[in-house]
């Protein structure tokens, strides 16, 4: 049900985020415009080593679904089965079993088994960011990501608990992940550690957020919300 309605979330979003063709006739007579058109194939990448999140399934497959995809092949070195509830409830049409470099690399120039794709798409780690960087031109690719990081603005309205869960969503992802929570309130702040002191041992995934808590984690006391906004605009991270 959880997979459901977070389906039908990025759904809406990317709906709205489609670009459509477009055309029309100048002056002079010349007919201008812009065609887009869907990828014949696109292969997207499913961590499975550390963690295997159905999110990514949801975040990388649905968009090639409403882009009009017609193949979305699937890989990931151990397929969960909630990621693979999340490829059937998405709408992949194949799933491989193989991961790292190599899975790369059968997406970007094609094996007996694993189709050549137009684009690969989806996270992974320094070997897999690595490779996309290698194929690229061969292929298309999103990006290349480092790890995950999220940096939260507190105005003390939001709920500690919430707050202190979305710092561990993305402090799960690696040791080398990066949460950063800034604030002008200083309770706020005390509020936030205790409900990260309070949550943090009923996570499965406790050493790695400690761990990545304790390297590169953080939270400042700012002297204004517009300072707060300043910060966050010199560290520009990927959640904001």
């Amino acid at each position: 049900e959880a997979l459901q309605t977070a389906a039908a979330r990025v759904r809406a979003f990317h709906e709205r985020q489609r670009a459509e063709s477009w055309e029309f006739t100048d002056a002079e007579g010349t007919r201008l415009g812009q065609r887009v058109t869907p990828l014949e194939k696109v292969g997207v990448y499913v961590p499975g080593g550390k963690a295997a999140y159905p999110s990514t399934v949801l975040m990388n497959v649905i968009p090639a679904q409403v882009a009009g995809v017609g193949e979305i092949v699937m890989v990931s070195p151990n397929a969960a089965p909630m990621a693979l509830a999340a490829a059937a409830l998405a709408g992949v049409h194949k799933v491989i079993s193989i991961g790292g470099a190599q899975a790369v690399a059968a997406l970007a120039y094609g094996t007996e088994s694993v189709p050549r794709v137009d684009k690969i798409v989806g996270p992974g780690n320094a070997y897999v960011a690595a490779a996309k960087r290698q194929v690229f031109g061969q292929v298309g690719i999103d990006m290349i990501a480092g790890p995950s990081e999220i940096l939260v603005i507190g105005d003390g309205s939001a709920p500690a608990e919430r707050v202190a869960m979305d710092l561990f969503a993305q402090a799960e992802h690696d040791e080398l992940a990066q949460s950063i929570l800034l604030s002008p309130d200083a309770r706020y702040l005390d509020a936030v550690e205790a409900s990260m002191a309070r949550l943090l041992p009923e996570l499965p995934r406790r050493k790695v957020i400690e761990a990545s808590l304790g390297a590169r984690g953080a939270l400042i006391l700012t002297r204004s919300l517009e300072e707060a906004c300043a910060l966050a605009d010199r560290i520009a991270p990927e959640h904001l």
